[in-house]
């Protein structure tokens, strides 16, 4: 529910991985012009309770609220999601105050999308890492080269694990994909790697690179 920017993308990149999509906005251009895009798409008020059930909406596992612009629509249509008992319900806050309520609301699981594309291209910008995913629990995937203290020798022997307390999880050469690194794979100066562990461990070792 909601196709501005984030809905809209969001919307596309799923139709993309032939996912079913029903979209849902107030706003008639915004509904035309994505009408050959997804696979359903309606111009409906998601904040109405039977709008949504006439649309079958509640027997739906999975639904995005990514209505930004207005906080009001945004929790009467999380909080009638929640209401119908759908499986999963993601949810677009604004601010920190927004994803509390839609937190205190049950919304399983709330995104910040402009905090955290802060956060990640802050990463990014401060170290060599080529690309960041930060978890809960303070913990991190990383891809970035491999410092030079690692280069030539195999894994199992580089000490990568007791030293910086990360662990190489897979390995792309020039050229080539990505595989699974083992205990033998030997990294090249040119390699791509990809490195998993605490946030502050992963930072610091591609920082090396």
């Amino acid at each position: 529910m909601g196709l501005g920017r984030f809905g809209r993308a969001l919307a596309l990149e799923l139709v993309g991985e032939e996912t079913e999509v029903l979209g849902i906005d107030e706003r008639a251009e915004v509904v035309q012009e994505l009408s050959g895009s997804l696979t359903h798409v309606v111009r409906a008020d998601a904040t109405k309770e039977e709008v949504l059930r006439q649309l079958a909406v509640h027997e739906f596992d999975r639904a995005v609220v990514a209505i930004g612009s207005d906080l009001e629509a945004s929790i009467l249509t999380a909080s009638l999601l929640i209401s119908f008992g759908i499986r999963d319900v993601w949810a677009k806050a604004t601010s920190e105050a927004h994803g509390r309520i839609l937190a205190q609301l049950g919304v399983h699981h709330v995104v910040h999308p402009e905090h955290d594309m802060g956060q990640r291209v802050a990463h990014l910008v401060r170290g060599r890492m080529l690309d960041y995913v930060e978890f809960e629990d303070d913990f991190a995937l990383v891809k970035t080269s491999p410092p030079e203290g690692v280069v030539g020798l195999a894994l199992g022997d580089s000490g990568v694990r007791t030293r910086h307390g990360v662990t190489v999880v897979a390995v792309k050469r020039p050229g080539e994909g990505f595989t699974y690194a083992t205990a033998d794979t030997v990294l090249e100066a040119g390699d791509t790697i990809i490195v998993a562990g605490g946030t502050r461990q992963a930072e610091r070792f591609s920082e090396l690179a």
